[in-house]
């Protein structure tokens, strides 16, 4: 006599009891989706744009700006070599055209000077030269007596804008898609053109809006020394800014150094703060928290500026140090603010500025007939199965169909609870998955049949047929598993469907 412990009916049950609730939205109106209770999901599958069109914005990238920060960064390491009590003193350090222009004073330290600056000429960009060998040199160096000139190189110039194209184009995909279920489409065009698809979406100003935010956060000292007076005349130091407050009038002088900048944000999540406002909690990377640590350790006293965007959001004074690595951003506005904010920094900071030459609201990309044809396909596919599995194994067959239904109202319901976005390809995946999920059925009862020619009695032979079939069913599955693990963690966009639901797992 086969038992099944109560434990896995009851999971089981639950389970497909989930999935059939998760998939009744979809064969529901949005009228009686609205009337559902409360406790039953009602987010519905997502169509591609192939299937029933979406929006399709064309974006230019200004990458200017990259030489820009590229020089500035060249410089504070200057400065950084300048201040490490070096046995020389560097002057006069400026940047002029692409190029970062200093003196080294006296004769006998311009070789011990040139030695410490040496490094930042042979550091190599660019992956695909990388594994060409040797890699593109970004910045050259020159000197005149103790005049030395670094000079950023037009290969290391161009590697450096392809890579924030990139970059920005990543960033892009985690604001409109952060889950990867929409299998939206980014590609480039031409050397500085990005060209973004969503699928199913009719606003292209909510989309716009979204991409077009900078989202750029950084941590910098405040001089407090100034008076609004100074601030008005322009009287700041080397140097120094002065920014609006987001939560009044006034302005704030902070110092351009960054002390840490979003770049090192490895998590960000809409919460609230100790009074129920709305906030963003957030967490450095290890050598962010360092950096936050040593500064806030040293500077107990003294405020210090969030600044996102241009604009400081908070300047709190600095009461002890905080070494946790972690901390919070408050007086954000609303909730729904909080959660806009936290995807945004979690996604990171556009590396360029973006600005959008064309806007369209495109229909779907195949025709009707096309479509009709896949869903034909599936049909066919589902019901020759069914019928196969019924004429050729009679009763397990018929309990062999019952659990393709319900995995195919699993699928359907897990589709539409983590909305994800069903394409022509989808639809081909689910015809390729009927015929693999009889696969184990066909295992078991093959080897029921086995068992049963062996002289085993019917209860017998299920029984062994299940316990010797499961080692090949296992092996079947960890291959597949295997290959689609590889796929999750080294892929990106649709590949990656489901990151950010499974911290626990990958």
């Amino acid at each position: 006599m086969l038992t099944f412990p109560r434990w896995k009916v009851l999971i089981i049950l639950a389970v497909c009891l989930f999935g059939v609730l998760a998939a009744v939205p979809n064969f529901l109106t949005e009228e009686q989706r609205a009337e559902l209770p409360g406790f039953m999901p009602t987010k519905t599958l997502s169509l591609g744009l192939d299937l029933r069109g979406g929006v399709r914005l064309l974006y230019s990238a200004d990458t200017d700006d990259v030489v820009k920060a590229r020089l500035e960064n060249l410089a504070d390491q200057v400065r950084d070599i300048r201040n490490n009590n070096r046995p020389f003193r560097i002057r006069s350090i400026q940047t002029e055209g692409r190029s970062v222009l200093f003196t080294v004073e006296a004769e006998d330290q311009i070789e011990a000077a040139r030695q410490e600056l040496l490094p930042l000429t042979q550091n190599s960009v660019g992956a695909t030269n990388a594994l060409l060998g040797g890699g593109v040199q970004e910045v050259a160096m020159t000197r005149e007596g103790g005049a030395f000139t670094l000079t950023l190189t037009d290969q290391g110039i161009e590697v450096q804008k392809r890579d924030a194209i990139s970059r920005a184009m990543e960033v892009i995909r985690k604001r409109i898609d952060p889950d990867g279920t929409k299998e939206i489409l980014l590609q480039v065009e031409g050397s500085d053109r990005i060209v973004l698809e969503v699928p199913g979406a009719s606003d292209p100003e909510e989309i716009k809006r979204l991409v077009g935010k900078t989202a750029k956060l950084s941590f910098h000292d405040v001089n407090t020394n100034v008076s609004p007076e100074d601030i008005a005349r322009g009287r700041l130091g080397v140097r120094e800014r002065a920014l609006p407050m987001s939560d009044g009038p006034g302005q704030i002088v902070i110092k351009e150094r960054i002390i840490v900048s979003g770049d090192d944000l490895t998590d960000a999540k809409a919460a609230y703060d100790q009074n129920g406002r709305p906030a963003v909690t957030f967490a450095f990377n290890t050598a962010g928290a360092k950096r936050f640590g040593n500064h806030t350790r040293d500077n107990v006293g003294r405020p210090f500026a969030i600044v996102l965007d241009n604009t400081v959001i908070s300047a709190p004074t600095i009461q002890v140090p905080i070494l946790s690595g972690s901390g919070q951003i408050t007086n954000i506005g609303t909730a729904a603010e909080a959660q806009e904010l936290a995807t945004l920094l979690k996604a990171g900071a556009l590396p360029i500025p973006l600005s959008v030459l064309s806007e369209r609201t495109v229909g779907p990309s195949l025709g009707q007939e096309t479509i009709d044809a896949g869903k034909t396909a599936s049909m066919v596919g589902f019901v020759g199965v069914i019928v196969f599995m019924l004429a050729y194994y009679g009763r397990f067959g018929l309990a062999a169909n019952v659990a393709l239904l319900t995995n195919l109202v699993l699928i359907l319901g897990a589709l539409s609870l983590f909305q994800a976005t069903l394409t022509l390809p989808g639809i081909a995946g689910i015809v390729l998955t009927i015929g693999m999920a009889v696969d184990a059925n066909v295992l078991i009862f093959e080897r029921i049949r086995e068992e049963q020619a062996n002289g085993r009695k019917p209860f017998g032979a299920m029984e062994h047929g299940y316990g010797e079939a499961m080692s090949t069913i296992v092996d079947a599955n960890i291959t597949t598993f295997i290959a689609a693990a590889v796929l999750y963690m080294l892929g990106s966009g649709p590949v990656q469907a489901l990151r950010s639901r499974l911290p626990l797992v990958f």
